[in-house]
């Protein structure tokens, strides 16, 4: 049976300027300003920290796991986000939300803390340093960052029918929930001809499976570090998606993901469509057909495209919570708006895309592009339009060509507020912000999975939560509102 997919979105964010062009030192100063700003200074907990471990249960002998940087800002926040510097970047990881939409809305507050953050950097900084923040994935010189997604899934799924079953979505997924890209930046990408394409991830990726995620960049993820009980759970680490600033496409590429893990999960991977040969050959293929068009050979000796793809993964989606519901994604009024969601997507980009504007960002960020270079009548490589496209993920909202195109929003400036301070009621993330909030200097440092405190005598004591389903507020808000220090908490919790 389907487990509760606890889902959520690690961001890195574009930088640029700050002192000496620094991006790990500006970085620093973004992270360090806004835990300044909110009186946090809680540090990131490490321990248990397992990058290397690989799901295939392969020894790692040939892979390059992520490095831990332990030395650099990291802290976490009131509403249960970790905010840190990952290698050049700065990163908001969102707390443990119980639903698509849910995980939306904390991937806007990531957005607003950013902005909040640069504020604060900005104002101690010379005019001459100042930095800048971008929602994208590439910087135009060759190097890529991430946005990746984390689903909850049952230990006992075999880790090769999670990859059976995901390749042909991930592959295809980014025609309705690509950002868009000018042109191209690796060497496939330029032979290729990449004048505009759909996804601006895609072209980085060299394998279909693997554990790094900086170098050769696999379709799927192996890390096997489910920051939680491991006899029971895995975390899917999903790093082949784009940073969307359209709030719908965010929702669907995580309501779309988590239905078809559900579907895994309760009716096995045999419902799934056929794996394309060559995966990777087929995730640059299509990001650079803008017409949609372009087909690829699958496994069972028929072609499709990635509309195909997406076609069949939505009727098996829709058939599933047709006949089973989809509970296990969240309440079956969101899993409606999920699905309504997808397949207007998915007929817009195949029809009249003008429909879809509002929606797509590379739909809206295409339009924008042709729109100005037509009025300025620009070759395709023109450099302007390029600085187009940077613009469109610019986060400062007076500057931000999305802040412009008309996308939909799903919230309202207070939801998003209200997020920014306060954690999601629904996962452990409840339990790890409001301790952050209430006892900020009995705390010494947190995890997803702990939280450690320091009461001034004796050792440090160490609260663990392995379950992402406990912590919430229906279990914890009396308890919590009852202790007013951390050592009332700790005896209670002894009792």
């Amino acid at each position: 049976m389907a487990i509760p997919k606890v889902l959520g979105i690690e961001t890195e964010y574009g930088i640029a300027g700050g002192p000496d062009q620094d991006q790990i030192v500006s970085s620093s100063i973004i992270v360090n300003a806004y835990a300044q700003q909110g009186r946090t200074r809680i540090n990131w907990d490490f321990e248990g920290e397992t990058p290397d471990l690989d799901a295939r249960g392969l020894p790692g002998l040939i892979a390059f796991a992520p490095i831990v940087e332990t030395h650099l800002a990291n802290t976490v926040l009131t509403n249960g986000a970790r905010l840190y510097v990952d290698h050049a970047h700065p990163e908001f990881s969102s707390p443990e939300c119980r639903t698509p939409l849910e995980a939306t809305l904390y991937d806007c507050a990531g957005e607003e803390v950013m902005r909040r953050a640069l504020k604060a950097a900005n104002e101690s900084l010379d005019v001459h340093q100042a930095i800048t923040l971008y929602k994208n994935n590439s910087d135009g010189k060759g190097n890529s960052y991430g946005t990746h997604e984390n689903y909850l899934v049952g230990r006992h799924v075999d880790f090769s029918h999670i990859v059976r079953a995901m390749v042909p979505h991930f592959v295809s997924r980014q025609i309705v929930v690509g950002a868009g890209k000018v042109g191209g930046e690796t060497e496939g990408a330029l032979q290729g001809g990449a004048v505009f394409q759909l996804s601006q991830r895609a072209e980085f990726f060299e394998e279909v499976v693997g554990l790094e995620t900086t170098l050769k960049r696999p379709i799927i993820n192996t890390r096997d570090e489910p920051h939680s009980d491991a006899e029971r759970f895995r975390r899917l680490h999903i790093i082949i998606g784009d940073a969307n600033m359209s709030q719908v496409a965010t929702m669907v590429k995580l309501g779309a993901t988590s239905l078809l893990l559900a579907v895994l999960e309760d009716q096995g991977v045999d419902v799934f469509p056929s794996l394309p040969k060559h995966p990777v050959q087929a995730v640059r293929a299509f990001s650079l057909d803008t017409s949609l068009s372009a087909t690829v050979l699958c496994e069972d000796n028929l072609y499709r495209t990635a509309w195909d793809f997406q076609d069949q993964l939505w009727h098996l989606a829709n058939n599933y919570v047709q006949r089973d519901g989809g509970s296990a994604v969240a309440e079956s009024e969101e899993v409606t708006f999920i699905l309504t969601q997808w397949r207007e997507m998915l007929d817009g980009v195949d029809g009249d895309r003008d429909r879809v504007a509002d929606r797509v960002d590379w739909v809206a960020k295409l339009r924008v592009i042709e729109g100005y270079q037509e009025r300025y009548d620009l070759a395709p490589g023109d450099a302007r339009l390029r600085a187009i496209d940077l613009q469109y993920h610019d986060l400062r909202a007076e500057r931000s060509l999305a802040q412009r195109v008309g996308l939909l929003q799903l919230f309202d400036v207070d939801q998003v507020r209200e997020a920014v301070h306060n954690p999601p009621d629904s996962t452990r993330a409840f339990f790890r912000g409001q301790c952050v909030a209430r006892y900020p200097e009995q705390i010494v440092a947190a995890n997803w999975d702990c939280v450690v405190f320091d009461l001034g005598s004796g050792p440090l004591q160490r609260v663990p939560m392995m379950d992402p389903l406990r912590g919430t507020a229906e279990l914890t808000a009396h308890l919590l509102e009852r202790c007013l220090t951390a050592n009332d908490l700790l005896d209670a919790l002894d009792r």
